[in-house]
């Protein structure tokens, strides 16, 4: 494996900015790890971080690397700020960014990496959840999975932090209905008769942060007839919880060459 740092031109932000990547490597053996040197077309997950984190935390508080070693498989995870994954009101159009232009920027820097809907996940932790889900839903074309660990589902009815809020979304009271709800997205990804995505979703049962969000997530999909897979283990709002269950997201890629 390659882990790569590469800093970065956004014309999208109008900033530099960074991210890590995980590339298979060809033809080596290296004591001590299972790997894989993947196809001619690399699949690739755009794993995205949390609250508080950048894009260098999965890599310093998970064995990212290493769980990902057999598959084959590319992982992109660049830097999101506070903005919840959204074309922020008082901030960068972080959603056009890493639904539009990371992609490209990848492929042009990495043309191994593949640009097929079939070969493209995305996933994430707390807020990179809630991003995971809302770029499958507004991009479903897009990605063939999306998963998360105590995604922040539920932001109109869980402000976490107000200032986050206002200069992200304009206030939580903007939220409802908006491209930032996730339950209306959920409907509008209904009614468009689209392919939908892979829908994986887990969290703690003592998680107090997203649990009631995921089990009202959980009843949504369901009563809207949206396939998805959601479990709920032991656990809180932590890394011990997001380093043991990445792998089962990981498990449920639909990778053509596993």
């Amino acid at each position: 494996m390659a882990l790569l740092h590469v800093n970065f031109f956004s014309d999208v932000l109008g900033v530099c900015t960074n991210m890590e990547v995980i590339l298979p490597q060809k033809s080596y053996t290296q004591i001590g790890i299972e790997s894989s040197e993947g196809g001619e077309r690399i699949p690739v997950l755009y794993l995205l971080h949390g609250m508080s984190d950048d894009c260098t935390i999965w890599c310093r508080r998970t064995s990212i690397e290493r769980y990902v070693a057999p598959l084959g498989i590319a992982v992109v995870m660049a830097s999101a700020q506070l903005s919840y994954y959204s074309d922020m009101v008082y901030g960068g159009k972080f959603f056009t960014f890493f639904a539009d232009e990371l992609p490209k920027i990848c492929r042009g820097f990495f043309p191994q990496i593949s640009g097929r809907r079939e070969d493209t996940f995305v996933a994430g932790l707390s807020m990179g959840g809630y991003g995971a889900f809302k770029l499958a839903m507004r991009r479903p074309e897009n990605y063939a999975f999306a998963g998360s660990l105590s995604g922040a589902f539920d932001i109109a009815n869980r402000v976490i932090h107000e200032n986050v809020w206002n200069l992200a979304f304009g206030g939580a009271d903007k939220i409802p209905g908006s491209e930032n709800d996730l339950f209306y997205l959920a409907e509008q990804l209904k009614n468009s008769g689209k392919e939908t995505p892979c829908f994986y979703f887990s969290t703690g049962k003592d998680d107090e942060l997203t649990f009631d969000g995921n089990e009202k997530m959980h009843k949504h999909l369901t009563e809207l007839g949206i396939d998805h897979t959601y479990e709920v283990f032991e656990g809180v709002h932590n890394w011990d919880y997001w380093d043991t269950h990445i792998k089962d997201i990981l498990a449920r890629l639909p990778i053509k060459n596993k």
